[in-house]
C-alpha cells in the first residue's frame, strides 16, 4: 500500500458569502480535512467551474430573484434572500469551499473504508445520497452542502468516490462529473431513444456540450442552439444541426418538429420551445441561464400531451454509466482552458463572458 506524506495546511478557495467575486477568498493556510467514519481523503488534481458555482455566489437561486445570471457577473443580487439562495433551498454555511467537481487521488481513508483503496485515481459523485439507503430525491451537493473542489485536499463519502481508469488527464476528468451527470440525468429523465430528434439549448457550454455527446451516443439527431463563433466546437461534438442563439426557432424548424427539448436556458425565448415539441413530447430542464421565469400557454401543454420535467437529483447508476463511459473512450472531454486556484477570479470572471466553448478547470497542484 503506498503511504502518502499529508500537510497540515493546504491552499484552497473559500466562499464568504453571498455577493461579488471578493466574496471568494484564496488561502495558503487552510487546514487539510481529516476523513470521518466512512470517508476518504482526496489530494485535489484538478476541478471544473460550473454555473451553480456562480449562482451560489451571487444567491441566484433565492425566488426572490427574477433576471438571468449574466446580470451579477461583478456583483451578488441585490434581491437575494440568504434564506433561500442555496442550491438545496437551504441557507449556505460559510465559510465554504464550493467546488462540484473533483479528480483526484485518494490519500488516506476514515474508519470502516478499506485501505485498499489509498492510490485509487477518482472522481468524486456531485450529487451526493446522504447516506447509503438514502430514499429517491435525497441529496447532498459536493461544494453546496459540504466543502468541495476548489482546494488541494477534499473529503467525500467513500461511497460516492468512483475510482476510474482513464489515460485522460486530471482537467480533462474533472470536466466531466457535475456537467455530464447532468447532461445524462437529463436524457434519461426525458427518456431520450435512438432516432428521435432532440432540440438542445446552450450547447456549446459545459451542460450543452456534453448533452450533444451523449444524445449522439444514444442515436438521436441532434439540433445545437449556440452562438455562431462556437459553431465550429460544436460541429465537432457531431452535432446533426446548428442554430444561432437568438434566431427565431420556429421561423428555422417550424413548430412540431422535435421530439424531446433539453433547455439549460429558459428566458424570453422560452415560449418557442413547447411549440417546437410534437405531440407527446418532453421537454426537460436543469438551467436558466437567461432567466427563471417564462410564459406558458398550458392549452398547448394540454391539448399536445407534453410532458415537464425537472433534472436534479440522479439515480446512483446514471454516474455508474458515465465512468463506464470515460473508461471505454466513448465521450470525449472538452476543456477550454486550465487556470491555477489563485487564480479564481479571473476563471470566473471569463465563465461569465460565455465566450469559450467547453470547460474551464482549475488544477490544485502544489503553488
Amino acid at each position: 500500500m503506498t503511504v502518502f506524506d499529508i500537510p497540515e495546511t493546504m491552499a484552497g478557495v473559500v466562499l464568504t458569502g453571498h455577493g461579488g467575486p471578493d466574496k471568494l477568498v484564496y488561502r495558503d493556510d487552510l487546514p487539510v480535512p481529516r476523513p470521518g467514519a466512512g470517508e476518504v481523503l482526496i489530494r485535489v488534481g484538478a476541478t471544473a467551474i460550473n454555473n451553480t458555482d456562480i449562482n451560489t455566489r451571487i444567491g441566484w437561486y433565492s425566488k426572490g430573484v427574477t433576471t438571468g445570471t449574466g446580470a451579477a457577473i461583478s456583483s451578488g443580487l441585490a434581491p437575494a434572500r440568504h434564506e433561500d439562495a442555496g442550491w438545496s433551498g437551504s441557507p449556505i454555511a460559510f465559510p465554504r469551499i464550493q467546488g462540484a467537481d473533483c479528480c483526484g487521488t485518494i490519500v488516506a481513508v476514515g474508519q470502516d473504508v478499506d485501505e485498499g483503496r489509498i492510490g485509487e485515481r477518482v472522481l468524486v459523485r456531485p450529487m451526493h445520497a446522504p447516506s447509503t439507503t438514502s430514499g429517491p430525491y435525497e441529496l447532498v451537493t459536493f461544494g453546496s452542502e459540504c466543502d468541495g473542489g476548489y482546494a488541494q485536499y477534499a473529503t467525500a463519502p467513500a461511497h460516492e468516490t468512483f475510482a476510474v481508469e482513464s489515460s485522460l488527464s486530471d482537467a480533462e476528468l474533472a470536466s466531466f462529473p457535475c456537467a455530464w451527470s447532468t447532461a445524462e440525468g437529463m436524457l434519461e429523465r426525458a427518456d431520450l431513444k435512438a432516432g428521435e430528434r432532440v432540440l438542445i439549448t446552450g450547447a456549446s457550454g459545459g451542460v450543452g456540450s456534453a448533452a450533444v455527446q451523449l444524445a449522439k451516443r444514444r442515436g438521436a439527431e441532434v439540433i445545437a442552439v449556440c452562438a455562431e463563433h462556437k459553431f465550429d466546437a460544436v460541429r465537432a461534438l457531431e452535432a446533426d444541426r446548428l442554430v444561432s442563439r437568438g434566431a427565431s426557432l420556429l421561423e428555422e424548424m417550424g413548430a412540431d418538429s422535435v421530439q424531446v427539448v433539453v433547455d439549460l436556458v429558459a428566458g424570453p425565448q422560452w415560449p418557442e420551445l413547447p411549440e417546437l415539441l410534437r405531440r407527446g413530447g418532453r421537454y426537460v430542464a436543469s438551467g436558466a441561464i437567461a432567466g427563471p421565469l417564462v410564459e406558458l400557454d398550458v392549452r398547448t401543454l394540454y391539448l399536445k400531451d407534453l410532458s415537464l420535467l425537472g433534472s436534479t437529483w440522479q439515480p446512483r447508476h446514471v454516474f455508474e454509466n458515465l465512468i463506464s463511459y470515460i473508461e471505454r473512450g466513448e465521450v470525449q472531454p472538452l476543456v477550454a482552458r486550465t487556470y491555477a486556484l489563485s487564480d479564481i477570479h479571473q476563471a470566473q470572471q471569463d465563465f461569465m463572458t460565455k465566450q469559450l466553448a467547453g470547460k474551464l478547470v482549475l488544477t490544485a497542484a502544489e503553488q
